[in-house]
């Protein structure tokens, strides 16, 4: 008889002895009875039961999933620093970082790719050249590659990934959203052929098991995927790339909360590897640490393909009826007369984002979520963004009956309407997420926009990263400031790397980009600074007034949320903990709160949040992991720990 001990993707941090009667290796999968149910788990150790188990009934394993390992010892290390950073038990740790699949299927994506691809690299220009021998001048060390929209950051990449696989060391390249980032995967899939292989959500969990054990083989040294590609399981890891550093997405927003950059920054670190970043609009943190020095630096300042950065125009909106300024309307046209594309950015999707009676004031808020419903026009229906709840509209008030009612704001939906009335004669199309919902449907307009057949491209995020398109002229940012009323320190950063990042999509193979800024806030230091591209002021401002406030990345922040039905069993538990953690911690750290979440209820749970704002990271790590392991909850409420968190909301 054999013993294994699995741990299952379940809130309790220790692992279970199972009886087998062959030999099951460490570092497989297995399926094994848990309180009346089959759950599928990892076997982290293979050792005969420990003293205290030797009286109880062991129960048998149910079944094994896997022929050979998923992971190994070094593989394990990883997922133990992981659960321990941002307190989630080893079974969840491993079970964002493995993939889900039951049996290998087969992946299509790259298979027109052959086993050798013959691509000419396009020529270096002299800062590319000089990027890429100094981040090859070391086999590690932490690199950013700063350089504005279209100078060729994606080059260097590719050039510091081949040379990592002639070292005979594998490659992670990461990507914010696979579906947004085509041109990229196109790249690596004509450059790397099936040494590539592809982890993102979009695989059904056979194909992506299928990609996972060709990197466990070394068959394909190179993975490329979004967020969760961090955990490929490279035999000998040489490279970590982060392209678009910035991102938000990069950050997991369920258990373990773990963000990609330092996750990869951890691998390298353990793995003597070289980790190279890159954004035209680096995060406030990564700029601070390049200025520190403990980044190095690299900057790209100059447009390829013939293109120079576009000339930027701020409309100020006061005094406008509707959302189309008549600069911009003329700009539109001047662009279409001239055979060229536009691409409009608003960053809100939907018709209006209000329902608003004029007699009483009421406003149409979410029955289970503290924020209002957005108006979908095609589908006829009043939406919640945050849980998916949907109603009908309404042509009166619910709350006093009156007539003098209406929408207000304006979404992609309302914006594609108004210009279909202004420009009949301009061909547009939307994208968006309603948009795309079709499968296919995303891939199919860009394709359209890229051959000339779609005039005017309007759309959310989506139209605002990766985009390449020769015949675009113009950009519209129809509304710049929608991101500045939120109540976030990072609210000025996230407008400002948008507006520049949109900006980035104008011009970029020809001298005469323009950009049209729209915005109600015209005097605003993140509009202003991004219009006239000044990065280092913006940064240095930025800097200034986070050291002044003492937030990140002068300071590390711990975010709890507890939630729960009922209010007020929330808020005493939140003031329990809150006060629990002052004595504690005793001025190694500010406790602010606790204090409603800004959007205080999300599918009818009350939402209440401590902030841990400290200088002294692992000390307060280490009493927070003790407070919350003697911290009991009623039932019914939970709490929810993220560790540098990137939103506050």
């Amino acid at each position: 008889m054999f013993w294994v001990q699995v741990v299952f993707n379940i809130p309790v941090d220790r692992a279970f002895t199972y009886t087998v009667e062959e030999e099951v290796p460490f570092g497989t999968r297995v399926v094994a009875p848990f309180h009346g149910r089959n759950l599928n788990g990892y076997v982290v150790g293979t050792e005969p039961p420990k003293e205290e188990e030797a009286s109880i009934q062991l129960k048998p394993l149910h079944r094994v999933l896997d022929k050979e390992p998923l992971f190994d010892r070094e593989y394990l290390m990883l997922a133990r620093w992981i659960a321990d950073r941002y307190y989630s038990s080893l079974g969840e740790a491993l079970a964002a970082m493995l993939p889900g699949g039951k049996k290998e299927t087969e992946v299509p994506l790259f298979e027109d790719a052959g086993e050798e691809v013959s691509v000419t690299p396009p020529a270096l220009s002299s800062e590319q050249d000089l990027a890429v021998k100094e981040i090859l001048s070391r086999e590690e060390g932490m690199y950013y590659l700063f350089g504005i929209t279209g100078s060729g950051k994606t080059e260097v990449f590719l050039r510091v990934a081949e040379a990592t696989l002639q070292e005979g060391r594998g490659v992670i390249y990461l990507v914010p959203e696979i579906a947004l980032t085509g041109q990229v995967v196109q790249a690596i899939r004509e450059r790397f052929g099936s040494k590539a292989a592809v982890l993102h959500s979009r695989l059904t969990p056979g194909q992506r098991l299928t990609e996972w054990r060709r990197v466990l083989r070394g068959e394909a040294p190179l993975a490329v995927g979004a967020r969760s590609a961090v955990f490929a399981p490279h035999p000998r890891l040489g490279l970590i790339i982060l392209d678009e550093e910035h991102e938000g997405s990069y950050k997991s927003g369920s258990s373990p909360r773990y963000h990609a950059r330092q996750v990869a920054m951890k691998r390298c670190s353990l793995s003597k590897a070289r980790l190279v970043m890159g954004s035209a609009t680096p995060s406030v943190e990564a700029y601070y640490l390049m200025q520190k020095g403990e980044i190095r630096g690299i900057r790209l300042t100059r447009r390829l393909s013939g293109g120079k950065l576009p000339d930027i125009e701020i409309v100020d909106l006061k005094g406008t009826e509707g959302v189309f300024s008549r600069r911009l309307q003329e700009e539109i046209l001047h662009t279409h007369r001239e055979g060229r594309q536009t691409i409009l950015f608003l960053n809100r999707r939907g018709f209006s984002y209000s329902f608003h009676c004029n007699t009483c004031g009421y406003e149409m808020k979410c029955r289970r979520c503290s924020v209002s419903l957005t108006f979908h026009k095609q589908k006829n229906r009043m939406v919640c963004h945050y849980c998916g709840f949907s109603t009908r509209p309404m042509d009166l008030c619910p709350s006093c009956g009156s007539l003098d009612v209406g929408y207000y704001g304006s979404g992609t939906e309302k914006i594609e309407e108004e210009a279909r009335k202004l420009f009949p004669e301009i061909k547009l199309a939307r994208l968006d997420t309603d948009a795309v919902e079709r499968k296919g449907t995303l891939e199919r307009i860009l394709k359209e926009f890229r051959e000339g057949k779609i005039d005017l491209l309007l759309g959310t995020q989506m139209v605002a990263k990766g985009l390449n398109f020769p015949g675009v002229r113009l950009v519209g940012i129809v509304l710049a400031d929608t991101g500045l009323h939120m109540p976030d320190f990072r609210a000025a950063e996230r407008t400002f790397s948008l507006i520049v990042q949109v900006s980035g999509r104008a011009g970029r193979f020809a001298p005469d980009g323009k950009v049209i800024v729209q915005t109600y806030m015209p005097e605003h230091e993140a509009v202003k600074y991004a219009a006239r591209m000044a990065m280092d002021e913006f940064y240095t401002k930025e800097l200034g007034q986070r050291a002044e406030l003492r937030f990140p990345p002068f300071s590390r922040l711990f975010r709890l949320v507890c939630r729960g039905r009922s209010e007020d069993v929330v808020r005493g538990v939140a003031e329990d903990l809150s006060a629990k953690l002052e004595r504690e911690l005793r001025g190694r750290a500010e406790v602010l709160g606790p204090a409603e979440c800004p959007i205080g209820v999300i599918a009818g749970n009350h939402r209440y949040q401590i902030i841990l704002r400290t200088k002294t990271f692992l000390p307060v790590h280490g009493v927070l992991k003790n407070q919350l392991s003697r911290n009991k909850l009623p039932r019914g409420v939970y709490l929810e720990v993220d560790v540098d968190p990137v939103s506050l909301l």
